[in-house]
């Protein structure tokens, strides 16, 4: 099974930026193994099982939490398929092959 997540996550009271925090949640996810791609407004998470991906977004909570963060926003949305894997890579092969190599 392939769990593809699309997240982000960030604190609203913690001033204009929000890089410092926003690192924090990555190098949990970076830490976590799964595969990942940053984008400049969401990260990508590929799973096994959705119970994984529902913990690592638990941890990335946490990271906030104990950051001081004392409101987070959040949007998750995700794309779950029996019997495929690696669709991160695939999804844009798949588009490749009608148009060319994209931006990545």
């Amino acid at each position: 099974m392939s769990v593809l997540v699309q997240m982000a996550m960030f604190p609203t009271d913690k001033g204009e930026s929000k890089a410092k925090e926003v690192s924090k949640v990555i190098e949990v996810i970076k830490n976590s193994g799964y595969n990942y791609q940053l984008t400049s407004m969401c990260t990508i998470i590929e799973t096994e099982k959705m119970s994984e991906a529902l913990t690592l977004i638990g941890k990335c909570y946490e990271v906030l939490e104990k950051a001081g963060c004392k409101r987070v926003y959040s949007t998750i949305t995700f794309d779950i398929r029996q019997n495929h894997e690696n669709r991160m890579k695939q999804k844009i092969k798949s588009v490749e092959e009608f148009i060319g190599e994209v931006s990545k």
